[in-house]
């Protein structure tokens, strides 16, 4: 058995308050995923105040970075939890001047992880042309 354990940190530029709806799915995502890690095989440690929130901490001097830290009993197990949730990034293609929606990308990414990489939802490493024929960029390694 090892001594150590691992940490991590991850750090992120909110794109709006906590409070804007811009936000509000990631806001709502926050209490689950923090669940999950919590009750996850190898989880040790987060970052949190007395509330369990680690939303409040801004470390850098702009008040709009956000710093995520966890401590892991080993690299497999943060590896587990990162990855067992199946795909956490999807590619679609989107009509020029369309925005999508939390909702949609949320939907994409259900898609990807039920039936993997389509032209409904795709990643780097398996893309798919655009719908006007345009061909899709060269298969990629994926990095993180």
């Amino acid at each position: 058995m090892s001594e150590f354990h691992l940490a991590q940190v991850n750090i992120a530029r909110m794109r709006a308050p906590l409070d804007d709806p811009q936000m509000a799915a990631f806001v709502a995502a926050l209490e689950p995923v923090n669940a999950l890690a919590d009750q996850s095989p190898g989880f040790v440690w987060r970052l949190q105040d007395e509330a369990g929130d680690a939303t409040a901490f801004r470390p850098f001097d702009d008040p709009a970075m956000m710093i995520n830290m966890s401590v892991w009993e080993s690299l497999e197990a943060l590896a587990a939890f990162v990855y067992r949730q199946g795909e956490h990034r999807a590619m679609w293609w989107v009509p020029e001047g369309r925005r999508p929606t939390p909702a949609e990308a949320l939907e994409r990414l259900e898609a990807l992880r039920e039936l993997g990489p389509s032209p409904a939802a795709f990643t780097f490493t398996r893309p798919f042309p655009a719908p006007d024929g345009r061909p899709a960029a060269p298969v990629l390694d994926e990095c993180a």
